[in-house]
Protein backbone atom coordinates (compact mmCIF):
# COMPACT_ATOMS: atom_id res chain seq x y z
CA UNK A 1 0.00 0.00 0.00
CA UNK A 2 2.64 2.31 1.00
CA UNK A 3 4.39 1.48 -2.48
CA UNK A 4 1.62 2.11 -4.19
CA UNK A 5 0.83 5.81 -2.35
CA UNK A 6 4.40 7.04 -3.22
CA UNK A 7 4.29 5.70 -7.15
CA UNK A 8 0.82 7.54 -7.07
CA UNK A 9 2.21 10.50 -5.16
CA UNK A 10 4.90 10.88 -7.80
CA UNK A 11 2.33 10.71 -10.40
CA UNK A 12 0.60 13.68 -9.65
CA UNK A 13 3.92 15.82 -8.36
CA UNK A 14 4.74 15.35 -12.51
CA UNK A 15 2.12 17.08 -13.15
CA UNK A 16 1.43 19.65 -10.00
CA UNK A 17 4.35 21.47 -9.05
CA UNK A 18 2.65 22.86 -5.81
CA UNK A 19 2.66 19.15 -4.59
CA UNK A 20 5.08 18.49 -1.49
CA UNK A 21 5.75 15.51 0.76
CA UNK A 22 7.03 15.34 3.98
CA UNK A 23 8.23 12.65 6.80
CA UNK A 24 9.50 12.59 10.30
CA UNK A 25 12.23 10.42 9.69
CA UNK A 26 10.69 7.47 8.50
CA UNK A 27 10.04 6.00 5.11
CA UNK A 28 13.60 4.91 3.86
CA UNK A 29 13.46 2.62 0.80
CA UNK A 30 10.28 4.06 0.56
CA UNK A 31 10.17 8.01 -0.46
CA UNK A 32 13.24 8.14 -2.40
CA UNK A 33 11.56 7.89 -6.06
CA UNK A 34 9.99 11.38 -4.68
CA UNK A 35 12.82 12.61 -2.99
CA UNK A 36 14.82 12.12 -5.83
CA UNK A 37 12.60 13.57 -8.69
CA UNK A 38 11.43 16.25 -6.84
CA UNK A 39 14.31 17.21 -4.17
CA UNK A 40 13.08 20.98 -3.64
CA UNK A 41 9.78 19.54 -2.91
CA UNK A 42 10.74 17.06 -0.12
CA UNK A 43 11.45 17.92 3.23
CA UNK A 44 12.53 15.47 6.13
CA UNK A 45 11.31 17.04 9.57
CA UNK A 46 13.82 14.42 11.16
CA UNK A 47 12.46 13.09 14.45
CA UNK A 48 10.04 16.68 15.41
CA UNK A 49 6.38 15.30 14.30
CA UNK A 50 4.91 18.34 16.07
CA UNK A 51 7.02 20.84 14.08
CA UNK A 52 6.60 18.52 10.65
CA UNK A 53 3.05 19.24 11.12
CA UNK A 54 3.80 23.19 11.97
CA UNK A 55 5.96 22.81 8.35
CA UNK A 56 3.01 21.33 6.75
CA UNK A 57 0.77 24.16 7.44
CA UNK A 58 2.81 27.14 6.87
CA UNK A 59 3.31 25.69 3.28
CA UNK A 60 -0.39 24.92 2.82
CA UNK A 61 -1.11 28.52 3.87
CA UNK A 62 1.09 29.31 0.91
CA UNK A 63 -0.96 27.42 -1.44
CA UNK A 64 1.05 24.08 -1.25
CA UNK A 65 -1.02 20.57 -1.86
CA UNK A 66 1.21 18.77 1.13
CA UNK A 67 1.27 15.07 1.65
CA UNK A 68 2.87 14.35 5.31
CA UNK A 69 3.89 10.31 5.76
CA UNK A 70 4.85 8.53 9.08
CA UNK A 71 3.98 5.50 10.91
CA UNK A 72 0.31 5.55 12.47
CA UNK A 73 1.17 6.39 16.48
CA UNK A 74 3.44 8.76 15.82
CA UNK A 75 1.81 10.66 13.28
CA UNK A 76 -2.07 11.13 14.80
CA UNK A 77 -0.96 10.96 18.44
CA UNK A 78 2.37 12.53 18.95
CA UNK A 79 1.09 15.58 16.87
CA UNK A 80 -2.27 15.60 17.90
CA UNK A 81 -2.26 18.97 19.56
CA UNK A 82 -1.13 20.44 16.03
CA UNK A 83 -3.12 18.43 13.54
CA UNK A 84 -5.98 19.94 15.76
CA UNK A 85 -5.11 23.66 15.82
CA UNK A 86 -2.89 23.81 12.90
CA UNK A 87 -4.55 21.67 10.22
CA UNK A 88 -8.63 21.12 11.12
CA UNK A 89 -8.70 24.41 13.27
CA UNK A 90 -8.04 26.07 9.58
CA UNK A 91 -9.03 23.73 7.31
CA UNK A 92 -5.65 23.22 5.83
CA UNK A 93 -5.55 21.39 2.70
CA UNK A 94 -3.00 19.01 4.38
CA UNK A 95 -3.47 14.72 3.57
CA UNK A 96 -1.75 13.13 6.43
CA UNK A 97 -1.25 9.34 5.55
CA UNK A 98 -0.05 6.56 8.10
CA UNK A 99 1.37 3.45 7.55
CA UNK A 100 0.51 0.50 10.09
CA UNK A 101 -3.11 -0.30 11.12
CA UNK A 102 -4.07 -1.83 13.41
CA UNK A 103 -1.64 -4.90 14.71
CA UNK A 104 0.73 -3.91 11.25
CA UNK A 105 3.68 -3.46 13.79
CA UNK A 106 2.82 -6.28 16.03
CA UNK A 107 6.06 -7.21 16.64
CA UNK A 108 6.73 -3.82 17.97
CA UNK A 109 4.71 -3.57 20.97
CA UNK A 110 1.97 -1.75 21.98
CA UNK A 111 3.12 1.61 21.56
CA UNK A 112 3.18 0.98 17.59
CA UNK A 113 0.17 -0.44 17.64
CA UNK A 114 -2.78 1.15 15.99
CA UNK A 115 -5.78 0.76 17.37
CA UNK A 116 -7.44 4.04 18.03
CA UNK A 117 -6.60 6.72 15.58
CA UNK A 118 -9.72 6.41 13.90
CA UNK A 119 -11.48 7.28 16.80
CA UNK A 120 -9.31 10.27 17.84
CA UNK A 121 -9.17 11.82 13.83
CA UNK A 122 -12.78 11.53 13.67
CA UNK A 123 -13.43 13.40 16.52
CA UNK A 124 -11.72 16.60 14.93
CA UNK A 125 -14.10 18.67 12.98
CA UNK A 126 -13.11 19.11 9.02
CA UNK A 127 -11.33 15.85 9.25
CA UNK A 128 -11.89 13.55 6.07
CA UNK A 129 -10.92 10.05 7.03
CA UNK A 130 -9.70 7.28 4.29
CA UNK A 131 -8.96 3.45 5.14
CA UNK A 132 -8.33 1.92 1.94
CA UNK A 133 -8.32 -2.24 1.48
CA UNK A 134 -5.86 -2.69 -1.60
CA UNK A 135 -3.58 -1.29 -3.82
CA UNK A 136 -6.02 -0.08 -6.12
CA UNK A 137 -8.14 1.86 -3.62
CA UNK A 138 -5.04 3.27 -2.24
CA UNK A 139 -4.38 4.88 -5.41
CA UNK A 140 -8.33 5.90 -5.52
CA UNK A 141 -7.80 7.29 -2.17
CA UNK A 142 -4.45 9.39 -3.23
CA UNK A 143 -5.55 10.54 -6.25
CA UNK A 144 -9.34 11.53 -4.59
CA UNK A 145 -7.58 13.38 -1.47
CA UNK A 146 -6.54 16.39 -2.97
CA UNK A 147 -10.59 17.14 -3.84
CA UNK A 148 -11.50 17.40 0.13
CA UNK A 149 -11.98 20.33 1.44
CA UNK A 150 -9.37 20.43 4.41
CA UNK A 151 -7.30 18.38 6.15
CA UNK A 152 -7.45 14.30 5.24
CA UNK A 153 -5.78 11.33 6.72
CA UNK A 154 -5.60 8.13 5.18
CA UNK A 155 -4.90 5.16 7.16
CA UNK A 156 -2.82 2.35 5.10
CA UNK A 157 -1.75 -1.26 6.49
CA UNK A 158 -0.57 -4.15 4.35
CA UNK A 159 -2.54 -4.29 1.34
CA UNK A 160 -5.51 -7.13 1.45
CA UNK A 161 -5.46 -9.76 -1.50
CA UNK A 162 -8.45 -12.06 -1.18
CA UNK A 163 -10.61 -9.90 -3.46
CA UNK A 164 -8.67 -10.12 -6.29
CA UNK A 165 -7.55 -13.78 -5.45
CA UNK A 166 -11.19 -15.29 -5.24
CA UNK A 167 -12.39 -13.15 -8.84
CA UNK A 168 -15.08 -10.75 -6.84
CA UNK A 169 -14.20 -8.43 -9.37
CA UNK A 170 -13.87 -4.84 -8.53
CA UNK A 171 -14.58 -3.91 -4.91
CA UNK A 172 -17.71 -2.28 -4.62
CA UNK A 173 -19.20 -1.00 -1.62
CA UNK A 174 -23.48 -2.10 -2.21
CA UNK A 175 -24.66 -5.42 -2.53
CA UNK A 176 -27.85 -6.00 -2.82
CA UNK A 177 -29.91 -9.12 -1.75
CA UNK A 178 -32.11 -10.88 0.21
CA UNK A 179 -29.55 -11.44 3.14
CA UNK A 180 -30.81 -11.10 6.81
CA UNK A 181 -27.28 -10.34 7.22
CA UNK A 182 -24.84 -7.77 5.80
CA UNK A 183 -20.82 -7.23 7.48
CA UNK A 184 -19.22 -3.82 7.06
CA UNK A 185 -15.65 -4.01 7.45
CA UNK A 186 -12.43 -1.63 6.41
CA UNK A 187 -8.91 -1.78 5.62
CA UNK A 188 -7.18 -5.15 5.21
CA UNK A 189 -8.90 -6.90 7.65
CA UNK A 190 -11.38 -7.10 4.86
CA UNK A 191 -9.57 -10.00 3.82
CA UNK A 192 -10.64 -12.21 7.13
CA UNK A 193 -14.14 -11.02 6.52
CA UNK A 194 -13.95 -12.34 2.85
CA UNK A 195 -12.71 -15.62 4.24
CA UNK A 196 -15.63 -16.00 6.68
CA UNK A 197 -18.23 -15.23 4.12
CA UNK A 198 -16.63 -17.81 1.51
CA UNK A 199 -17.15 -20.32 4.13
CA UNK A 200 -21.08 -19.44 4.99
CA UNK A 201 -21.97 -18.93 1.35
CA UNK A 202 -20.67 -22.38 1.02
CA UNK A 203 -22.23 -23.77 3.46
CA UNK A 204 -25.69 -22.24 1.65
CA UNK A 205 -26.07 -19.16 3.96
CA UNK A 206 -26.64 -15.83 1.83
CA UNK A 207 -24.20 -12.91 3.35
CA UNK A 208 -23.50 -9.74 1.87
CA UNK A 209 -20.14 -7.94 2.28
CA UNK A 210 -19.39 -4.24 2.03
CA UNK A 211 -15.87 -2.83 1.55
CA UNK A 212 -16.05 0.97 3.36
CA UNK A 213 -13.29 3.44 2.44
CA UNK A 214 -14.65 6.53 3.56
CA UNK A 215 -15.29 6.35 6.97
CA UNK A 216 -15.85 10.36 7.47
CA UNK A 217 -17.85 11.71 6.54
CA UNK A 218 -20.01 9.02 6.46
CA UNK A 219 -23.24 8.68 3.66
CA UNK A 220 -26.50 8.01 5.59
CA UNK A 221 -27.93 7.35 2.05
CA UNK A 222 -25.00 4.75 1.94
CA UNK A 223 -26.57 3.11 5.01
CA UNK A 224 -29.96 3.35 4.44
CA UNK A 225 -30.02 0.29 2.00
CA UNK A 226 -29.16 -1.93 4.95
CA UNK A 227 -32.39 -0.70 6.72
CA UNK A 228 -34.06 -4.03 6.29
CA UNK A 229 -31.55 -6.06 7.53
CA UNK A 230 -32.04 -8.84 10.26
CA UNK A 231 -28.16 -8.26 11.65
CA UNK A 232 -25.15 -5.75 10.65
CA UNK A 233 -22.20 -6.78 11.79
CA UNK A 234 -18.83 -4.97 11.41
CA UNK A 235 -15.04 -5.93 11.54
CA UNK A 236 -12.25 -3.71 12.21
CA UNK A 237 -8.87 -4.15 13.05
CA UNK A 238 -9.32 -1.09 15.84
CA UNK A 239 -10.03 -0.43 19.36
CA UNK A 240 -14.49 -1.16 19.65
CA UNK A 241 -14.60 2.46 21.14
CA UNK A 242 -14.50 5.33 18.27
CA UNK A 243 -13.87 3.37 15.09
CA UNK A 244 -15.82 1.81 12.68
CA UNK A 245 -18.63 0.04 15.08
CA UNK A 246 -19.20 3.22 16.82
CA UNK A 247 -19.32 5.17 13.37
CA UNK A 248 -22.65 3.03 11.94
CA UNK A 249 -23.97 2.64 15.31
CA UNK A 250 -24.13 6.12 15.91
CA UNK A 251 -25.57 6.65 12.23
CA UNK A 252 -28.45 4.09 12.61
CA UNK A 253 -29.19 5.50 16.29
CA UNK A 254 -30.61 8.80 14.04
CA UNK A 255 -32.39 6.59 11.10
CA UNK A 256 -35.07 4.14 11.37
CA UNK A 257 -33.55 0.40 11.37
CA UNK A 258 -34.71 -2.55 12.17
CA UNK A 259 -31.63 -4.52 12.04
CA UNK A 260 -29.05 -5.58 15.16
CA UNK A 261 -25.66 -3.95 15.20
CA UNK A 262 -23.09 -6.55 16.09
CA UNK A 263 -19.29 -4.94 16.71
CA UNK A 264 -16.06 -7.01 16.22
CA UNK A 265 -12.97 -5.61 17.19
CA UNK A 266 -10.37 -4.87 20.25
CA UNK A 267 -12.30 -4.76 23.22
CA UNK A 268 -11.07 -1.73 25.76
CA UNK A 269 -7.97 -2.90 26.55
CA UNK A 270 -4.19 -2.69 25.35
CA UNK A 271 -2.66 -5.39 23.85
CA UNK A 272 0.36 -6.40 25.84
CA UNK A 273 1.26 -8.97 23.99
CA UNK A 274 4.24 -9.25 21.30
CA UNK A 275 3.75 -11.22 18.22
CA UNK A 276 3.49 -11.23 14.65
CA UNK A 277 -0.12 -9.64 12.69
CA UNK A 278 -1.45 -12.87 12.09
CA UNK A 279 -0.85 -13.84 15.58
CA UNK A 280 -2.31 -11.18 17.17
CA UNK A 281 -5.61 -11.09 15.44
CA UNK A 282 -6.23 -14.91 16.12
CA UNK A 283 -5.43 -13.57 19.84
CA UNK A 284 -8.03 -11.33 19.86
CA UNK A 285 -10.43 -12.62 17.63
CA UNK A 286 -10.45 -11.22 14.62
CA UNK A 287 -8.91 -13.86 12.49
CA UNK A 288 -11.27 -15.53 9.66
CA UNK A 289 -12.13 -18.67 11.68
CA UNK A 290 -12.81 -16.94 15.29
CA UNK A 291 -15.03 -14.46 13.40
CA UNK A 292 -16.63 -17.17 11.61
CA UNK A 293 -17.53 -19.21 15.15
CA UNK A 294 -18.74 -16.06 16.80
CA UNK A 295 -21.64 -15.29 13.72
CA UNK A 296 -22.84 -18.45 13.78
CA UNK A 297 -23.55 -18.01 17.21
CA UNK A 298 -25.85 -15.14 16.40
CA UNK A 299 -29.50 -15.42 17.26
CA UNK A 300 -31.65 -17.05 14.47
CA UNK A 301 -29.02 -17.12 11.95
CA UNK A 302 -28.78 -20.74 12.02
CA UNK A 303 -31.77 -20.42 10.35
CA UNK A 304 -31.08 -20.13 6.64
Amino acid sequence: MKKKFIEQLVEMARKDKDIYLITGDLGFNLVEPFEKEFPDRFINAGIAEQNMIGVAAGLALSGKKVFVYSIIPFLTMRAFEQIRNDLCYQKLNVVLVGYGAGFTYGTAGSSHHALCDISIMRSLPNMTILSPYDVNQTKMCVKNSLKEKGPVYIRLGKAGTKMEKHNYGIPKEISMGKSKIVIISTGQICDECIDMQMVLNSQGYNVDFVMLHKLKPLSTYFLKRYLDYDYIITVEEHSIIGGLGSIIAETLAEIDCKAKLIRFGVNDEFAHEIGSQKYLRKKYKLDGESLLKEVLKIENFVHK
